[in-house]
Parts: structure tokens; sequence; C-alpha cells
């Protein structure tokens, strides 16, 4: 009810009748002698104690959809659901050919898939296989390094039959043709680690999603930072200032509560393999 805000919505999310979930409601306020949640005009309002509880009641679902999916596997070899966080990108671009591998290799299998450019706690957030674009600093995960992507800046031919080919950043940057982010530092920081100096006024076209970046500059819109591989597979997309880049490590991490379980294992070895496959196509 803290996410839905009424009784009736989180009773269709739960699949429960408006009747019994309001009993339920009342037996746990009953037993925590508190009141959670106070009728307004607009729906139900959390009161300060429903807050305090809502990040405890989550690790609690958490758990209990980890747990769900953990017997799920238990004697039933390649079946069940595996759920994935990762980037934005990584989940739109890369991954989607590498799950239908694996689905067609095991047909029986199901794929969640949150995408985030967060780094998140996967313990946290419940995946059974996370894929990032950083070490994961959790001491509790099984984590790899599967390969390093390198990454560049790129604009759609059409941009470049417009601009030409600039000789600089700073000549993007006066021309106000560099995409990049708008409340976010990751840009930026990355930048000035190589000694460019740029401000957010710096960038024409500013998101916080690097799918909206990687979609403009596809769009003609400027010049954004892509992955080289996926910029490879792509010939209207066209490498420049070549001499501007960085290198990015991919990790898989995994609870070691899941690394036991054959669709989970299977995974991990399907992405690790075709993942650094990726890593290499344009090497």
């Amino acid at each position: 009810m803290l996410r839905e805000g009424s009784l009736s919505a989180a009773g269709r999310l739960l699949g429960l009748a408006h009747p019994t979930l309001r009993r339920h409601l009342d037996m746990l306020e009953e037993s925590l002698e508190a009141v959670l949640f106070i009728r307004s005009p607009t729906g139900l309002m959390p009161t300060e104690i429903a807050l305090a509880l809502r990040e405890p009641a989550e690790a609690m679902e958490a758990a209990f959809e980890q747990m769900l999916r953990m017997a799920s596997g238990v004697g039933k070899a390649m079946t069940g659901t595996v759920r994935l966080t990762t980037s934005e990108v990584m989940g739109a671009e890369v991954l989607p050919p590498i799950l239908n591998s694996l689905r067609l290799r095991h047909p029986e299998l199901q794929f969640e898939l949150e995408l985030s450019d967060d780094v998140a706690d996967i313990l946290r957030r419940d995946a059974d296989v996370a894929v990032r674009m950083v070490r994961p600093v959790q001491g509790d995960l099984l984590a790899r390094r599967v390969g390093a992507v390198r990454v560049g800046l790129y604009a759609h031919r059409s941009w470049v039959d417009r601009h030409g080919d600039p000789d600089s950043l700073a000549a993007l940057v006066r021309s106000r043709q560099l995409i990049g982010y708008d409340r976010r530092r990751d840009l930026i920081d990355a930048m000035a680690a190589q000694g460019h100096r740029l401000g957010r006024g710096d960038f024409g076209l500013r998101s916080d999603s690097n799918l909206a970046q990687l979609a403009a500059m596809r769009a003609g819109l400027g010049v954004a930072v892509c992955q080289v591989p996926l910029a490879a597979r792509d010939p209207a997309l066209v490498p420049l200032l070549p001499t501007i880049g960085a290198t990015m490590e991919i990790w898989l991490a995994c609870h070691p509560a899941m690394s036991g379980i054959a669709r989970v294992r299977t995974s991990l070895d399907v992405l690790g393999s075709e993942i650094a496959a990726y890593c290499r196509e344009a090497i």
C-alpha cells in the first residue's frame, strides 16, 4: 500500500479482495499496536511509523522472493526464473541477444531484467545475477571480471556530413554539440580524470539516461560516448577524436547461495563467455 496508495490498487496487485486486504491490515496494526495508514481525499497516507518500517518490509519481501526462486530451482534443472540487474545500455543493447541464445538452449528459462545505472547492492535488490561496469564492493558476493570494453566519442554519419570531423574536444564544447549528463557527473568526472575540464553547460543536449544519450547520438543530434563494440555494429556511427576514451571493466556477481542453482550457474557461464566475446568484437 505504500507503493500503490490505496487498498484497491494493492489488492489488484496482490490478487486479494478489498475486505481481505483490509482485514490483514487491521491485524497487522493490531499486532504492532500502531496506526500505519490514514485515510485522505487522495488515498491512504502512510504514517511516520509506516515509513520507518518500509526498509525492513522490503528486505523481507526480497528475502521471500529469493527463497521462492531458490526453491523453484531444486530438482528442476534448467527451469525457473533468473533475475538480472545491469546498466541501461547493457540491458537494452548487449544482453538481449545473449539471453535469446540462452533461451534457445534452455526454452523453459524465464528472465527478469532490471535496468539501472546506479551501482546497486544486489542483495538488497534481490537479483540473482548482476552485470556491472565496476567491481562489486560487497564482500559476501561471488564476483568475477569477464572483460573490459573500450568507450569513445561517436556521432552519426549525418552529423559528420553537416559538421565535419571536429579537431578537438574544445571545438565540440564551443559549438554545443556534445551530448552528456544533466544532474549526474559521470562523464564530467571521467573527462576530468583525463585532464578535460567540462561543466554541465558544455553539453548541448543533457540527459541522465544513457539510452537517451545513445538515441540522441544515433538521431544525429550530436556527439556522445558509446561502447566501441556496440558502435562497431552500426556502420552509420563514426568514431571521433580517437585519443579521447576510456576502458570499463565488466563484472558478473551473484550471491553465493544462488551460485549452486543450475539455471543461475549456467546463466553466469553463458553471460561470461558471451560478454567476453562482445568485448573482443572491435579489437
